[in-house]
């Protein structure tokens, strides 16, 4: 990152301004020099622009692309140490690996660090350092960041030693779910309430995420009391994580448990790209949720009609809806375009697919107003997205057809929102639970995580599915998120479910292998490729299954069997 004045820096929090992500290559000069704006460095190829909305073109998304705006990324979710292999390796004296010199990386809702979960045995802090990107001071930014507040293992155990904790380290975590996952990867044994992390003696490093800005939330039309966070934060939250395990030189296991159906489900964008560069670095896990939206109704996948080169989409509304985006995914071999048909029967003809086509569309006898944005060749995949962005929707069924130019590829996707993001009551009335991996899941280095409930090795109900849109495989591996204790707020314990559970379970799974290689000297290249395959080749399998699929990857994860497979073939 660049320092930036404290004029910029109030843009960062600011309403009155967005945040564009721009490609250096994408004409950044220009769009600093015409707009007066201040931006920020998100990695070598990236920046965040932080543009006056009130000066904002109308047509900014065809003039920067689709890529520019950020996407809104939402919670993925609200005796499994046995099941994955975690107690058999702990009980053999020399694999005795509870994460010893490792860190756990966690980039959520922040962390209630006063949890007993989070305390070593004489009562002092497992968080080596908490960054609270809510919470603004401008002595105690961390190095190389523009905004937020840094609160190191020194304040934090003041903290805990103060009989007035938040008066010390005000760092709170509202919602729970980044207490939560702290607590399944590393959180500290608890016989009385039959809990223990994975790797109860690793270090917890954190970061709380501001919510997104109201200009981003309404451009998708997100709900306002949703929590939703926006791409750069979360770019941002891991170049601090990755920056303090460098500092202290220590291997990082990060967990992220958010995820978004926004993007083009493949591993081109700016976030995937970057986690796979990170993946690929010695002493680096990068573990992410796969996501739950197999059961949502929520992802469509069409083929138009060979001899009339159209196909029709039914989308069911449900009441009280207030609104939503929608996108169309189809490969640039092939031009797509669309008309639709409200439930009142008012009928908006066919809009020609060209090159910076956008419409408004107001109805006449609905409060319906539609935004339509083509982009032909969407910047970051180079295929064409659609992007439909619809409020105060009419109550039922919506048919859009969907016409396709060119005869290469027939098919195409259409996404909704995560659940979080909408009215359960609207769906496609067609939908294909397939290719519903959340964003960043849609990656081809990292290890992409679904759930299953330990307890019957039945895949849990809601997981989403693979693969990528370009078919690359994800998930790689099922771990335990089906109804699994962890740390609650105001120090208690809960159950819960989702593949943010499994993601956490398998971030404490990859610290062990961290630990076993570097910290022990064992394989002091290790990285999330080698985790990746040691953890493939271990997989339980059912014989009556072919693997790798689209539900189980490769199968169920057990540890046990991965340093086992280590030992060699038996001739």
């Amino acid at each position: 990152m660049k320092t930036l004045n404290e004029d910029c820096r109030s843009r960062i929090l600011s309403e009155d301004y967005t945040d564009l992500m721009i490609k250096y290559e994408d004409a950044l000069n220009n769009i600093i020099g015409e707009q007066n704006n201040c931006y920020d460095l998100l990695n070598p190829a990236t920046a965040v622009v932080y543009t006056p909305i009130a000066t904002l073109p109308k047509n900014f998304i065809h003039l920067y692309g689709y890529g520019a705006i950020p996407n809104c990324y939402g919670l993925l979710d609200i005796a499994s140490t046995e099941a994955s292999g975690v107690r058999r390796v702990r009980n053999i004296p020399n694999l005795n690996l509870q994460g010893q010199g490792v860190l756990i990386g966690i980039v959520d809702t922040g962390i209630e660090y006063t949890h007993d979960a989070f305390k070593k045995a004489d009562g002092t802090s497992k968080i080596l350092s908490i960054w609270d990107q809510t919470i603004e001071s401008e002595a105690s930014r961390p190095e190389g960041f523009n905004y937020g507040t840094e609160y190191t293992q020194f304040q934090i155990n003041l903290a805990l030693a103060s009989a007035d904790p938040l008066s010390v380290v005000p760092s709170v975590d509202e919602n729970g779910h980044g207490t939560y996952l702290a607590g399944i990867a590393a959180g500290t044994s608890s016989q009385e309430n039959k809990f223990t992390g994975v790797v109860p003696d690793a270090e917890i490093v954190v970061v709380k995420l501001k919510p997104a800005k109201k200009f981003i939330r309404e451009f998708f039309v997100i709900p306002q009391d949703v929590t939703c966070f926006q791409k750069n934060d979360l770019m941002h939250g891991i170049n601090y994580l990755v920056n303090v395990a460098k500092k202290v030189m220590k291997p990082l296991s990060l967990c992220i448990g958010i995820g978004t159906s926004q993007g083009g489900h493949d591993e081109r964008g700016a976030l995937s790209t970057y986690l796979s560069t990170l993946a690929a670095q010695s002493g680096m896990a990068v573990v992410i949720a796969a996501g739950n939206e197999g059961n949502s109704g929520h992802h469509y996948y069409g083929t138009a009609d060979k001899k009339i080169k159209y196909n029709t989409v039914e989308l069911k509304v449900g009441p009280n809806e207030p609104g939503f985006s929608m996108e169309l995914w189809g490969t640039a071999f092939n031009t797509f375009s669309i008309d639709l048909l409200s439930p009142s029967g008012e009928y908006i003809p066919r809009i020609p697919a060209r090159i910076g086509e956008t419409r408004e569309i107001r109805f006449i006898f609905e409060k319906t107003i539609i935004n339509i944005d083509y982009q032909l060749l969407e910047s970051q995949s180079g295929d064409e997205l659609i992007l439909v962005r619809i409020k105060n929707p009419s109550e039922g069924i919506w048919r859009f057809r969907v016409y396709v130019g060119g005869d290469l590829t027939l098919n195409y996707h259409i996404w909704l929102p995560i659940t979080q993001f909408l009215n359960n009551e609207t769906y496609f009335t067609e939908p294909d639970p397939e290719y519903t991996l959340t964003s960043p899941g849609n990656t081809f280095v990292p290890i992409v995580v679904t759930a299953y409930d330990h307890t019957n090795d039945s895949l849990y109900n809601n997981a989403s599915r693979g693969y990528t849109r370009n078919n690359n495989i994800a998930p790689i591996i099922a771990a335990p998120g089906v109804n699994v204790i962890g740390p609650a707020l105001n120090n208690g314990y809960k159950t819960a479910s989702g593949s943010s559970v499994a993601a956490a379970h398998t971030a404490g799974i990859t610290a062990m292998f961290l630990e076993w290689g570097i910290v022990r000297g064992n394989y002091t290249q290790i990285n999330s490729v080698e985790i990746k395959n040691l953890l493939i080749r271990g997989a339980k399998r059912n014989p009556g299954i072919t693997y790798p699929n689209k539900e189980w990857g490769y199968g169920i994860l057990d540890i046990y069997n991965s340093f086992n497979s280590l030992r060699g073939e038996n001739l």
